[in-house]
């Protein structure tokens, strides 16, 4: 793949959904996306490698159907990473001890136990070695 060649692995990575889209600036975003497939079972749809041929320029994965779009930071190009827990990825789930397992195996750490809430769901946050924070949320089906 040469560069600013978009290569795409799955036919998906041309379907977009309307609502909000997530994206991701880290720092190896290639790195995350391999932990996001163990981690969250991703599937990476397409990517895109900047002009360093290094560094990912796009990215796009499906986690829980949903899509995430990443991207490396690029702050020769005034996109410096920006470490923020002013957000969460928020994953509704049906079996979140299912998805909160495979989590933790992957890397993730604790930052809320998961447990049944106040309010009746099964909720828990995660955090990734990308810093990104994940809440799992399973609804109360009483």
């Amino acid at each position: 793949m040469s560069n600013l060649e978009l290569e795409i692995k799955d036919d998906r990575a041309h379907v977009m959904e309307p609502g909000v889209i997530p994206s991701l600036s880290l720092v190896g975003a290639a790195k995350a996306i391999d932990f996001y497939k163990r981690a969250f079972d991703a599937t990476e749809l397409a990517r895109m490698l900047g002009q360093d041929g290094e560094r990912l320029m796009h990215a796009h994965i499906l986690i829980n159907g949903g899509s995430v779009m990443l991207s490396d930071a690029f702050p020769e190009m005034g996109m410096p990473h920006q470490p923020s827990n002013s957000f969460v990825m928020q994953l509704l789930v049906p079996d979140a001890q299912t998805w909160w397992d495979r989590a933790l195996a992957a890397g993730c750490e604790v930052v809320v136990p998961l447990e049944k809430q106040f309010w009746g769901d099964i909720f828990g946050q995660l955090k990734d070695p990308f810093g990104v924070n994940w809440a799992f949320n399973q609804p109360d089906q009483g």
